[in-house]
């Protein structure tokens, strides 16, 4: 039983984590385009990050992310130090990135370690390769799919406004991009904190407690839901620097067609139950926005880098994961 509180402390403090690591992605360009100020940015976004609960509860009726996210390793090989060691290997990971301001994915960290972890204690067999490979197919998927719909937008919306003054424009884009923000910050809500609730379930499930992700206590998804939106409001400016500014510059119109084509990837990774990466799916967007400009108002050299740890940190966290479990195996927890 402590083990088992000890993995759902941890998860909540990942799930938290991983709110002030990728409140960057909500807020970065409405902070760029000076719509809101920081602290203003983070309680919007964090407000809208615990909305999404009631959206999937009640709307869309099921955490279909959390039931993937709990596929990831066969459910005859899961323990609990294997899921502990995921999630230090996880936490690490992510404040480690946050530390040097590289928006990694909080998801693909701890996609990674626990398959990791899965893998040092008893081999590839462990592991359900095809969900994990479907997974991974979404670092390239998500951010691929967020630039084009940001690209289609951005040019659909310079159309429409092309006779309108920049003055009236610029007014009506401030505003438009509090809609845009929350509603990435709905997507944001629904895809991180069910991920986290896919591995308490998991946890709960391994000891028997539960025999479903569907059969969750209602405090696990209300817990990963307000944890995550707990995070938000904390911030995360290094990285917000790197997204809002560094990639390529932001006004509100921008903003708008960026946070529009990011929330959008969301929801459809989340009609099919795919865990994706919000760092990546916003990163994308702002690049599709800066492409339409014109091809140098993205600064490509910062965007390889951002691939890189995108690339890395699967197998990174993995790796780590794994020696952590090699660890704690050895002291027999």
């Amino acid at each position: 039983m402590i083990l088992l509180i000890s993995v759902i402390v941890l998860a909540v403090v990942f799930d938290f984590i991983n709110g002030f690591h990728d409140a960057a992605n909500s807020i970065s360009t409405i902070v760029a385009s000076r719509v809101l100020t920081p602290f203003q940015a983070v309680l919007w976004a964090a407000s809208f990050n615990f909305i999404a609960y009631f959206i999937a509860k009640h709307i869309i009726g099921e955490f279909g992310i959390a039931q993937t996210v709990s596929k990831v390793v066969w459910e005859q090989y899961i323990t609990l130090p294997i899921i502990l060691s995921g999630l230090i290997a996880a936490i690490f990971w992510n404040l480690l990135t946050w530390w040097f301001g590289i928006p990694s994915s909080s998801s693909h960290t701890l996609i990674g370690g626990f398959a990791g972890a899965a893998i040092c204690a008893g081999g590839f067999k462990c592991i359900q390769s095809a969900v994990i490979i479907k997974i991974a197919s979404f670092i390239v998927l998500a951010p691929l799919i967020g630039m084009v719909i940001s690209a289609i937008i951005t040019i659909a919306v310079l159309w429409i406004f092309k006779n309108v003054r920049p003055h009236k424009a610029e007014f009506m884009f401030r505003r438009l991009q509090l809609l845009s923000s929350g509603l990435f910050s709905i997507g944001h809500g629904l895809n991180d904190s069910q991920k986290v609730m896919g591995i308490i379930a998991t946890a709960m499930i391994a000891t028997g407690m539960i025999g479903t992700v569907n059969d969750v206590p209602e405090w696990v998804p209300l817990t990963c839901f307000a944890a995550i939106g707990l995070g938000t409001m904390m911030g995360g400016w290094r990285i917000v620097k790197t997204m809002g500014t560094k990639i390529t510059k932001v006004n509100s119109l921008e903003g708008v067609c960026a946070e529009t084509a990011g929330a959008m990837t969301l929801f459809l990774t989340e009609i099919l139950k795919i865990p994706v990466s919000t760092t990546h799916t916003i990163t994308g967007a702002i690049m599709g926005v800066g492409a339409v400009k014109r091809l140098s108002a993205v600064r490509w050299g910062v965007t390889i880098n951002l691939l890189w740890a995108w690339i890395l940190t699967i197998p990174v966290s993995a790796l780590l994961a794994a020696l952590i479990y090699s660890i704690v195996s050895r002291i027999g927890i």
